[in-house]
């Protein structure tokens, strides 16, 4: 199997409000991701989302570590996707800033 695929993310919100955005964001999403990925299951142990999703057939799972001032996400990658993986990693940076960045919801 190949080495799964890693994109850190840093941020300057502190380990607990990246957290609190990202699971806030990602809990939005619903199970049906863009109409390409459906997400089959996500946990969350302390600052770790556990996670898997469909794509094309294949199955990925793989974890988001929120750190204090960086997200690490680590995929493990079918041989398939692996081989597209790299074109998709500019807009995995993009969306996860995005969630990181949007103003806090509390009053």
């Amino acid at each position: 199997m190949s080495a799964p695929l890693v994109v850190t993310i840093p941020h300057n919100l502190g380990q607990a409000e990246a957290a609190r955005r990202l699971q806030t964001g990602i809990d939005g999403l619903g199970s049906n991701i863009g109409g390409v990925l459906n997400l089959e299951e996500k946990r969350w142990a302390d600052n770790t989302l556990l996670f898997r999703v469909s794509a094309v057939s294949q199955v990925v799972t793989g974890n988001v570590q929120v750190l204090d001032k960086e997200v690490r996400l680590e995929v493990e990658l079918p041989w398939l996707l692996r081989q597209i993986a790299e074109r998709f990693l500019p807009r995995i940076r993009q969306e996860a800033t995005i969630l990181l960045e949007k103003p806090s919801s509390k009053a």
